[in-house]
């Protein structure tokens, strides 16, 4: 059989493969979104940063800008530029250093010879005068520019000291710088969030990532860029890189120093961020798992729900054609119950109404094949009468002789009552065969009913006995218990009648058995089974028919009797035999009506 055959299969595949799949796609969904998310996350927080770093460095060097100017433009500084001694500019130096909280403070004369240099900074090897910020204010521009520096990077402001407004003369340059240094890039990690490093010329000069990990970053300095994949040490980033402008705006003219100018490289780190989604995926997972179990366990008992009751029927349906008891039910589940399916119910309901419509047919055509066997009843009472008319005719005769000798007398009595009292049961069982049956229903207890009818059948020849076997939990049966005790007499009788017909090798007969128990759903069953001669095969099907008889002294109706009072009851019964081995006889009660 292919696995697929079965509709129990088939709907517990169907149903477990659409909720694995919807499973997996939710749970795909929800990992790219959380992915994307957070990706999307760390992209807002690089241009954050890099919005919050440049506006911070702007107004820095805006305000260095402002500051230098005015600074240049006091009159004690220009006197004290004019003399073009270094011990007369240094304390004013110091002084303007301390209170603008710079880097750098750098004042040069007329011929760009330092006259004053104050640093919090590494200085600078060689002359300043040369550097391109330093000229191009000798040539009375202010510019910006950037200077390296063994701890990062100077960016650097550089005013002319003119003498006036009117005179144009330049007696020096005046230069202020902050430095971009391990120091800064710390105080932008805190404000940020993020790691940063400076460089210049393709060598990063500062960082907050470790120092054995710039030489990775460097490849990043060549131009603006979003680099969605950095790995750097053990950890992989996120990393954008911003040119920083020398000056505070556009306008602000930049020194040409070469290189040109400086970047900052703004990190995030993916492995840290995204670490959360490992967990996350671990629990989805885990929840996928459970779901999926659920839903195997859930698709299953869905496909239950639809195919017991089909199998029950099947099972009913099998048992009908194994028996020939078409009047067979089975348990519909109840209208409230729940994973019951409505169709499988209304299935159900609808195959107990035909089995009822089926047995009402029955009985309707037992009803009718009584009446069309009254038809025939003439001639088979003429039959069945004449035969003990004549044999008691002959007694009689015997009787009228002169000389009757006592044997012969009593034979002659004894013919006649035993050919009288077949009359009368003939007459007795045409009259409750023919009449319809009108029955008086009580509660009964089955089990007493079954010893009461024991004991009448077993108060008649032959002497067989009859052994009980009642199952005590039967509960109340709601009959006519006369009536059913008259048929289970019947079949009692004809029971011990077949064991008497079979020869035993030790003159002992088998017992009779008499069973009673419990069918679900709701139902008694009563078995009487008896070892003797059994039914042919070709009179099996004939059993119940009326005046079918295999016993010569047999009138053929008793089992019709027994088969019009149970099925008047509601009930079934049937017959099972094998010749030589026995017979069986089942009836089926309601237990509740």
């Amino acid at each position: 059989m292919s696995l697929f055959s079965s509709l129990t299969n088939r709907i517990f595949f169907g149903s477990a493969l659409l909720a694995v799949a919807s499973i997996a796609i939710a749970i795909y969904n929800v990992n790219v979104a959380v992915t994307r998310q957070a990706e999307q996350e760390l992209r807002r927080g690089l241009d954050e940063a890099g919005t919050i770093i440049e506006e911070y460095r702007r107004v820095l060097v805006d305000h260095f800008t402002r500051e230098a100017r005015l600074i240049a433009d006091l009159p004690r500084l220009k006197a004290a530029v004019d003399t073009n001694h270094p011990t007369t500019v240094l304390p004013m130096a110091e002084f303007y250093q301390r209170e603008l909280k710079a880097d750098l403070l750098l004042i040069t004369g007329r011929k760009g010879q330092t006259l004053a240099e104050i640093t919090s900074a590494s200085t600078l090897s060689g002359s300043y005068a040369s550097l391109p910020g330093v000229t191009s204010a000798q040539m009375g521009r202010e510019t910006g520019s950037f200077w390296p520096h063994a701890g990062g990077i100077l960016q650097v402001v550089t005013v002319p000291i003119f003498i006036d407004l009117q005179q144009p003369e330049i007696l020096g340059t005046l230069s202020v710088g902050v430095s971009l240094d391990n120091a800064m890039a710390t105080r932008f990690h805190h404000l940020t969030n993020s790691d940063i490093a400076f460089g210049m010329g393709g060598t990063v000069r500062s960082s907050t990532l470790p120092t054995p990990l710039w030489p990775a970053l460097a490849p990043l300095l060549g131009s603006s860029n979003l680099w969605p994949s950095v790995p750097v040490g053990s950890q992989d980033y996120i990393a954008k890189t911003s040119a920083l402008p020398a000056g505070p705006s556009a306008a602000f003219e930049t020194g040409g120093i070469d290189p040109p100018g400086a970047s900052v490289i703004i990190l995030r780190s993916r492995t840290e961020r995204l670490g959360f989604l490992n967990p996350l995926h671990g629990r989805l997972g885990i929840i996928a798992v459970v779901a999926v179990l659920a839903a195997t366990l859930l698709s299953y008992a869905i496909a239950r729900t639809v195919t017991r009751p089909l199998g029950a029927i099947t099972a009913t349906m099998r048992e009908m054609a194994a028996t020939g008891d078409l009047t067979r039910r089975i348990a519909a589940p109840p209208g409230g119950a729940a994973w019951e399916d409505e169709d499988a119910r209304l299935l159900a309901s609808t195959f107990n109404t035909m089995t009822d419509s089926i047995a009402r047919f029955q009985r309707e055509a037992a009803q009718r094949e009584r009446l069309s066997s009254l038809g025939r009843l003439s001639t088979v009472v003429a039959h069945e009468i004449r035969n003990p008319l004549m044999i008691i005719k002959t007694a009689l005769r015997a009787l009228r002789g002169a000389n009757v000798k006592p044997d012969e007398l009593r034979a002659a009595v004894a013919d006649i009552d035993e050919e009288t009292a077949r009359l009368n049961r003939l007459v007795s069982e045409v009259l409750d065969f023919a009449k319809p049956i009108k029955f008086e229903l009580a509660p009964t207890d089955l089990n007493a009913l079954c010893e009461a009818a024991a004991r009448a059948a077993d108060s008649d020849a032959p002497p067989i006995p009859i052994k009980l076997d009642l199952d005590r939990s039967v509960p109340m049966v709601v009959t006519d218990a006369e009536r059913l005790r008259v048929a289970l007499v019947n079949i009692l009788t004809n029971a011990r009648n077949a064991v008497a017909g079979r020869p035993v090798a030790d003159g002992r007969s088998a017992p009779v058995r008499l069973k009673t128990r419990l069918k679900p759903p709701g139902q008694v069953v009563i078995e009487i089974r008896d070892q003797g001669t059994g039914i042919a095969s070709e009179d099996l099907s004939r059993v119940f028919d009326p005046y079918f008889t295999t016993r010569r002294t047999g009138t053929g109706l008793g089992l019709a009797i027994s088969k019009n009072i149970v099925e008047g009851l509601g009930g079934t019964i049937g017959v099972s035999s094998r010749p030589g081995e026995g017979t069986e006889v089942r009836i089926i009660l309601n237990a509740e009506r």
